[in-house]
């Protein structure tokens, strides 16, 4: 096999065997050809590699000052990969096996005060149907905590709007049901009613939020429109695709919402993933300690 035909043999069989998405096959996708780029010149074929070649390339990222997450997960595509060459019989040693694996921070996700998700949900415009949608959809992401992906790609079925919940598909297939709030419930069946039909104009399409030319909306285009409302209020925090993902799972806590179902109302398969926003919700901890310390 080619190069390319072994990346695409893979990938089709991680989407047989864990049902992964399409965007982390195609990172899979991307890591593993960008490899292959680089050893080109070196006329090796990925199974033909050894651990040398690997530790070349990962030390050749690094001295073009490309992000460490971004090494991190390449490397960790390349040992998969080769994991799953060697369980197929098509090699017999894992080049991967003596190689280090990368020691990372825990970058603390940027979050938002209550004050600020209060200003950017109040910004858009209910009477015109775009604004209506971007504040349903805003509403929705910070009841909620859904990936973007999940939110853009939301089906009317999905939605139950007599019981006030989503259900969501997320990573790997796995479904979870989540409560969308009184608030959140009211504006969106506001958007049902008054600006969905009026965005599809004559496309017939399931998706809750399609874009003005009535089909399903893009990550990208859903941020850009987040990023256009937090200039509208003034705010100047770096606003990423998980921005009030972050501010919903840290409010939570900040809250007193346990952990475990933080963890749940994320879809995170491990714990450990969620831990990350107890170093955020600081507020909470030390009001607590604050308030119940006896040397206060």
């Amino acid at each position: 096999m080619s190069n390319d035909e072994l990346i695409e043999t893979f990938c089709d069989r991680l989407w047989a065997q864990r049902g992964l998405s399409d965007n982390t096959l195609a990172a899979y996708r991307s890591d593993l050809q960008a490899f292959a780029r680089h050893i080109e010149p070196l006329k090796l074929g990925l199974l033909a590699v050894q651990q040398a070649q690997v530790q070349e390339y990962l030390d050749w990222r690094h001295s073009q000052g490309l992000a460490r997450s971004s090494t991190a997960r390449s490397q960790s595509s390349l040992r998969r990969f080769y994991q799953d060459m060697v369980n197929q019989g098509a090699i017999q040693a894992d080049p991967m096996v003596t190689i280090a694996r990368p020691k990372l921070s825990k970058k603390l996700p940027d979050t938002l005060t209550e004050s600020d998700v209060e200003s950017l949900l109040a910004a858009p415009d209910d009477a015109d149907p775009v604004q209506c949608r971007d504040r349903a959809m805003m509403e929705l992401l910070y009841a909620t905590g859904l990936r973007v992906s999940e939110l853009v790609g939301l089906q009317l079925e999905q939605v139950g709007l007599r019981q006030g919940v989503v259900r969501v598909v997320g990573k790997g297939g796995k479904e979870r049901l989540v409560p969308m709030g009184e608030q959140a419930q009211s504006v969106l069946e506001r958007y049902l009613r008054q600006a969905r039909g009026e965005l599809l104009g004559l496309n017939r399409s399931d998706v809750v939020f399609p874009s003005k030319r009535g089909v399903q909306m893009t990550r990208q285009t859903f941020w850009y429109r987040i990023k256009h409302y937090a200039q509208l209020t003034g705010i100047s925090k770096p606003l990423s695709p998980h921005t009030l993902r972050h501010a919903f799972a840290t409010h939570l806590l900040n809250h007193g919402a346990d952990l475990r179902v933080v963890q749940l109302l994320l879809g995170h398969s491990d714990l450990s993933t969620t831990q990350i926003y107890t170093h955020v919700a600081q507020a909470r901890l030390q009001a607590l300690h604050h308030e119940h310390h006896p040397r206060q």
